[in-house]
């Protein structure tokens, strides 16, 4: 079983941060699941509980300011907040000056928080839209980490799965696997029974053990960034899906029910039997919930990991605002549910530039340090090609602060 993520905020304790994409802002207890019998899914990651932070001359060296002189506030996406936090909590023994604050509450949230100018900083996996730009004036996205989106899934067994001899390995289901047009269908509500022949012709090891239950889909009820990377996604996979990509959308008429933040998809599909949603990657591993592999645009079925996602990212090709979609990649070894998150600034209105500073100086040792890039990848993300790392390094260098640029 996977340990759950908890993680103290620099300085200010808050007691723990919600590690789904863009929901509410708190974990609560993991919802108990019903008492079903489901499969046992070999693939699993221990998510660490405590940051290690290994202290060096440059992260103890002292510093011109007393500790916590500069506070430092951002909000948005539940996404990266994991990564997130566990950044801010490292870098307070990076420079004690500073409190990085960082509330999870959505990327419609955080757009709106950054354009009307009541943060320093937000997070989005959603892109700004045009109105955006022009109501924030000076607003900019850059690329932080990649990640993935995966299906979760309560599926009762149709019967019991055989009692293993004494002494033999229990006998267990691999991973549920699914295609890019089966996937559409099913949020499509055209496929409607887990013992549909499409599933089972892609599970054969599932042919006796998939019920004639009905498939309830389980989507976001909040506008989220990971809503609009698995939107995006389906508008790919098939001209059927018809709603679109976005944060919000007019989900199809069927079985379906909404939740709020990553909690709510999740306690939704753990409590219906036949339930199947959508949360980020981070999300299913620290619940250790089940979650399927999907096969690829190249007819490959692929695990959402590090690998995966780094082979979504390896194309990237970012527009002039820096931003870029990754999903449905045409690599053979890419996951295809994959999305960047964006940091969002200002980049010539901060009129405090020893905040700007602060600010900049965070982000820049996030996207360097090798100990805090390492992390990304123990919380179950991706960090940024070396091309794409370089990108959003030189986005930062030119963000100003009363007409001179903030880094020196």
């Amino acid at each position: 079983m996977n340990k759950k993520f908890f993680v103290v905020f620099a300085v200010l304790a808050i007691a723990s941060m919600l590690l789904s994409a863009c929901g509410a802002p708190a974990t609560p207890a993991a919802p108990v699941a019903p008492e079903v019998q489901t499969q046992v899914v070999v693939q699993t990651q221990v998510v660490e509980k405590i940051v290690q932070v290994t202290p060096t001359a440059d992260m103890s060296k002292p510093t011109d300011m007393p500790a916590g002189s500069v506070t430092v506030n951002g909000a948005g996406a539940t996404f990266p907040a994991a990564v997130y936090a566990d950044w801010a909590y490292a870098y307070q023994y990076v420079d004690p000056s500073v409190v990085i604050n960082y509330q999870g509450i959505g990327s419609g949230g955080g757009k709106k928080a950054i354009v009307d100018g009541t943060v320093d900083f937000a997070g989005s996996d959603s892109l700004l839209a045009d109105a955006d730009y022009t109501n924030g004036k000076d607003l900019q996205m850059y690329p932080t980490l990649g990640g993935a989106v995966v299906l979760i899934y309560n599926i009762k067994l149709a019967k019991p799965l055989p009692t293993p001899a004494a002494g033999a390995t229990a006998v267990t289901l691999p991973a549920l696997v699914l295609d890019r047009q089966t996937l559409v269908d099913i949020f499509n509500s055209k496929i409607t029974k887990w013992n549909d022949p499409a599933i089972v012709k892609l599970n054969s090891a599932w042919a006796d053990y998939l019920p004639a239950t009905d498939i309830v889909t389980v989507h976001r009820s909040d506008g989220s960034g990971t809503t609009e990377i698995f939107t995006k996604a389906l508008a790919s996979f098939s001209a059927d899906w018809k709603a679109g990509g976005a944060q919000s959308v007019e989900w199809p008429k069927g079985n379906n029910v909404g939740g709020k933040g990553n909690a709510g998809v999740a306690a939704s599909v753990i409590n219906t039997p036949g339930a199947i949603g959508y949360v980020e990657l981070n999300y299913a591993l620290s619940n250790s919930l089940a979650y399927a592999s999907l096969i690829n645009q190249a007819g490959k079925t692929i695990v959402p990991n590090n690998a995966s996602v780094q082979a979504a990212m390896a194309g990237a090709q970012f527009s002039d605002k820096m931003t870029a979609t990754i999903v449905d990649s045409k690599d053979p070894a890419a996951y295809p549910i994959a999305g960047f998150t964006y940091l969002i600034l200002h980049t010539t209105n901060m009129k405090d530039c020893v905040k700007a500073q602060k600010i900049l100086e965070f982000w820049k040792w996030a996207e360097t340090d090798p100990s805090a890039q390492s992390r990304v990848v123990k919380l179950g993300f991706s960090p940024l090609p070396a091309a794409d790392s370089k990108l959003m390094l030189d986005g930062l260098s030119k963000v100003a602060c009363n007409g001179a640029p903030v880094l020196k």
